[in-house]
């Protein structure tokens, strides 16, 4: 699966003001902020780069609408969405990454030997 392009698109509308409501953006910052300590004061986990930061965060909502199945939903949002067919593994949300790294088996280590 590959994203072969994307469209821009303004979206506006007249929502009914009875169904608005910040109550899912309020949930969703407090499930990041109690799901990854970065985004809570007194810690050493930050991100002393931006960078790392961002990538944090992608990882996050990769994990948690792709591989956690959610109470409610008994499946993944994106399963839900129609998005993909399957929950997906940690190993396949982390060959995403560029330049994903592929680790090799590693052979036995040497003996030392032993001069006394």
């Amino acid at each position: 699966m590959a994203c072969i392009g994307c469209d821009m698109k303004t979206v506006t509308g007249d929502p009914d003001p009875k169904h608005v409501s910040t109550s899912y953006v309020e949930r969703q910052n407090l499930t990041m902020r109690m799901s990854n300590r970065r985004f809570t004061r007194l810690t050493n986990a930050f991100s002393k780069k931006l960078e790392n930061h961002g990538h944090i965060v992608a990882l996050h909502f990769m994990h948690y609408n792709f591989a956690r199945v959610h109470k409610s939903l008994r499946i993944t949002p994106a399963m839900a969405a129609g998005v993909t067919d399957h929950v997906w593994s940690l190993e396949e949300i982390a060959m995403l990454a560029d330049g994903a790294f592929v680790p090799t088996k590693r052979g036995l280590y040497r003996k030392r030997e032993t001069t006394r």
